[in-house]
């Protein structure tokens, strides 16, 4: 993408502590959207291309139980460049709407607010995963999503729904309660600091109230004027 190339399409990010539900919200809006005659592109981080897959591996293996945190968020850094200069920038450029089941807001949540690392650094590092591939012809979408979605939920709660169902947590998912209260925290300052982006959704609605309201300011979005667009 040069410098005088726009980005066309729509960026839309979900957000929150594991097993708040994002995963489900996607796929019920990527049907909403294909139903309306959108083209929809759907990835994950960490990984949605092969290389970025290779990354998620090492980083999800419970082996890795010692993997210190500054190699953690480089990682996912070096998954989230892969995956933005593969997917994410061409599919803007070609008008279509990419959905992302995470983006450089969980780093900065995760990694950031998470594990305690610079929050200055981690910005820095997003940038340098995210921005690079755009255009500086176009400031205001440099490495920065149309719209993110976080789906709040206390990690009791989420550590309940984790006990019910029986799934299997990955190493990043089995993180104590005290690591979850600092992710979720560092979400809901971010959401308070961007509110013009951000849009919390309480997680103990049911997935048909969730997917409405998230498909309702999706449709606002996208069906405004071009030009109106940031």
């Amino acid at each position: 993408m040069t410098a005088t190339e726009k980005a066309k399409g729509s960026l839309i990010t979900f957000e929150g502590i594991d097993f708040c539900g994002k995963t489900t919200q996607v796929l019920l809006l990527q049907e909403h959207l294909i139903a309306k005659g959108h083209q929809v592109v759907v990835v994950r981080e960490p990984g949605g291309t092969e290389i970025s897959e290779k990354i998620r591996e090492i980083l999800l293996d419970k082996e890795n139980l010692h993997m210190e945190p500054t190699a953690e968020m480089l990682l996912y850094q070096a998954s989230r460049a892969q995956l933005t200069g593969e997917v994410v920038l061409p599919a803007l450029r070609e008008g279509k709407t990419v959905l992302c089941d995470r983006y450089y807001d969980s780093t900065t949540a995760y990694q950031g607010y998470g594990r305690g690392l610079d929050l200055e650094l981690v910005e820095k590092v997003n940038q340098l995963a995210t921005s690079s591939f755009l255009p500086e012809a176009d400031p205001p979408r440099a490495g920065r999503p149309d719209l993110t979605f976080i789906l709040d939920i206390s990690p009791e709660e989420a550590f309940a729904r984790v006990v019910n169902s029986k799934l299997v947590r990955d190493r990043i998912e089995d993180q104590q309660i005290s690591f979850y209260q600092k992710v979720r925290e560092g979400y809901l300052r971010m959401a308070g600091s961007e509110p013009d982006r951000f849009r919390v959704i309480p997680a103990s609605k049911t997935v048909e109230e969730i997917a409405g309201l998230i498909a309702e300011e999706v449709d606002k979005l996208i069906d405004k004027p071009a030009n109106s667009k940031q």
